[in-house]
């Protein structure tokens, strides 16, 4: 396909990485991550093949939710630099062709903001009609709590004003009234301030809780997907490319709608929550077909929209659209210390010990991600394969500072010990042993295999812009998908069991004219009169095969010719 359509719609086939500026390189020697120290890690994320940048939260905060309590949308953290430095982290990431976009997390604000302290001061106040207040507490639904460990209800009392304020999430993070034109503006002008220092987008936090009815006032609120159309029209206006990501943890039916349905001008990509779970499901039975069957289930986004895939982000590995017995599976293969749990409905875990450092299965996982239908995203420290530190608190076990080198504090800083705020694990997965430097010189480490991954994902733009078929396998354990895009067609195909086995593919549309040639390894498979080929699979293995006519297919290393 052309590569000035993947271009002009940049966001169907990027690879995006999480960083939390905070955690990723402390450049003053205070024990905290900042820009500066974020500025000299850049190429390391080039060199990988990283094509956008989401930035957690880096804005002035209690820091009470690491980051996402916000006392000032219109500036940066003192701890983590000024907007000096932003600008400064803006240029050097476009000067490597990377582009950048932040979290957009205006479903409610800090109860230090400027704005809360004065709607709490009266009644009367100007920006009262900013928050949502009522004379009694809302009946509220136990299941609408977001932190059942710290919370038991979604309103507070304020005893000065003598009312309740509602908040969705933490008592400290009133939710701002988005019914309220003038809070409408407010998030325009948040997007307009951002954009013209070079932001090309947004991840917008906690899609569903943005517009909500939450009291019987009466009062009508705007659509959502009025208000979230109105949100893209603009982003638009001041940039054609910019995207906006949502977090949208919905049933397929409640979340394609926030697309924009088929005209797709509300949310350029959604999370695609659904089939992440069913990857957990699968990888715990070590059977591919509840991940086939959310696949298969999964709607089309508009043209232009499209899917963001990923095994692991920054909160809770949530499992919560899956049944009570296929949560369990998974915590009992997973997860089955209660300290490994978190609220019921998730893992604070990652990856690479979920998986017992099995590199073989840890490898086969992330090759799984990069083939899937959709927009890769990587969680910081997945490449290399960071473990959890299970003595921090929560969510905040996976948001350990990362690890650069085997010496003093993984060499995020060069402070001492005793001031980096953030634990990083210790044992199997410290930096002594799981570390980028050494991971560089390693030919078979996970940094070099998801290198090459990202290189022959951005060959391969069929698995993000093609139609894509779910393959029958004949092997419960084996997930085969092909993709197909301008008449070009790519076959994935992944062993998620611990055995060898024989899989047979019928490819609709093929003969013997065409070959298959293995993208990741050397070899090249004939297909059959009737589009059948066999192979086989080793442990956890991967293979990723284009088709075509044997004179164009991709030459093998030996290949004498």
């Amino acid at each position: 396909m052309r590569l000035s359509m993947t271009s002009d719609l940049w966001w169907k086939n990027a690879v995006v990485y999480c960083l939390d500026i905070e955690t990723f390189a402390d450049g003053n020697g205070d024990g905290i991550g900042d820009f500066r120290g974020a500025i000299q890690r850049i190429d390391h994320l080039d060199r990988m093949g990283v094509t956008c940048i989401w930035l957690m939260p880096f804005f002035p905060t209690p820091d009470k939710d690491d980051g996402y309590d916000i006392t000032d949308f219109y500036n940066v953290d003192p701890r983590l630099g000024t907007l000096g430095d932003f600008v400064e982290f803006m240029r050097v990431a476009r000067d490597r062709g990377i582009r950048v976009i932040a979290d957009l997390v205006v479903n409610h604000t800090s109860d230090q903001h400027p704005w809360f302290k004065e709607a709490r001061s009266s009644r009367d106040s100007r920006y009262r009609d900013w928050y949502i207040w009522s004379d009694k507490p809302e009946p509220d639904d136990p299941q609408g709590v977001v932190f059942p460990d710290k919370e038991d209800s979604l309103w507070e009392y304020d005893e000065k004003t003598e009312q309740y304020y509602y908040h969705r999430f933490y008592r400290f993070q009133p939710d701002l009234n988005t019914a309220n034109p003038e809070v409408q503006d407010e998030i325009s002008r948040i997007l307009g301030f951002w954009m013209e220092l070079g932001l090309s987008g947004f991840r917008v936090d906690a899609v569903p809780f943005l517009v909500e009815q939450v009291t019987d006032s009466g009062d009508d609120l705007p659509d959502p997907h009025e208000f979230f159309a109105c949100l893209r029209a603009f982003l638009s206006r001041r940039d054609g490319s910019a995207i906006l990501l949502g977090e949208v943890n919905l049933p397929y039916p409640d979340l394609v709608k926030y697309f924009g349905n088929d005209l797709g001008d509300e949310l350029t990509m959604c999370f695609d929550f659904i089939s992440m779970q069913r990857t957990y499901l699968s990888l715990a039975r070590k059977d591919a077909r509840p991940l086939a069957a959310a696949l298969r289930e999964r709607p089309n986004p508009p043209r232009d929209s499209q899917w963001a895939t990923f095994m692991r982000n920054h909160d809770e590995l949530t499992l919560d659209k899956l049944s009570d017995g296929e949560r369990e599976e998974i915590f009992a293969a997973f997860g089955p210390d209660k300290d490994m749990q978190v609220f019921g409905r998730g893992l604070r875990r990652r990856l690479p010990t979920m998986l017992g450092g099995d590199l073989e299965r840890i490898k086969m996982v992330y090759s799984l991600l990069f083939s899937l239908p959709g927009t890769p995203v990587l969680f910081y420290g997945e490449e290399i394969g960071m473990g959890e530190n299970l003595e921090i608190e929560g969510r905040l076990a996976v948001r350990t500072p990362m690890q650069w080198t085997p010496h003093r504090n993984g060499g995020f800083s060069d402070a001492d010990p005793s001031k980096v705020s953030i634990p990083m694990p210790k044992g199997d997965f410290g930096p002594e042993n799981v570390n980028v430097s050494a991971q560089e010189r390693d030919p078979d480490s996970l940094l070099a295999w998801i290198t090459r991954l990202i290189r022959h994902y951005r060959d391969c733009p069929e698995f993000a812009w093609g139609k894509y078929t779910v393959l029958d396998t004949g092997v419960d354990a084996v997930f085969a998908h092909r993709a197909d895009c301008d008449g070009e067609t790519v076959v994935a195909v992944h062993n998620l069991g611990d055995a060898e086995t024989e899989v047979k593919l019928t490819l609709e549309g093929f003969d013997s004219s065409k070959v298959l040639t293995d993208l990741l390894v050397d070899g090249r498979i004939e297909i059959d009169d009737s589009g059948r080929v066999s192979f086989p699979m080793g442990r956890y293995g991967c293979r990723w095969f284009r088709a075509s006519a044997p004179e164009t297919a991709p030459a093998d290393s030996a290949d004498p010719s």
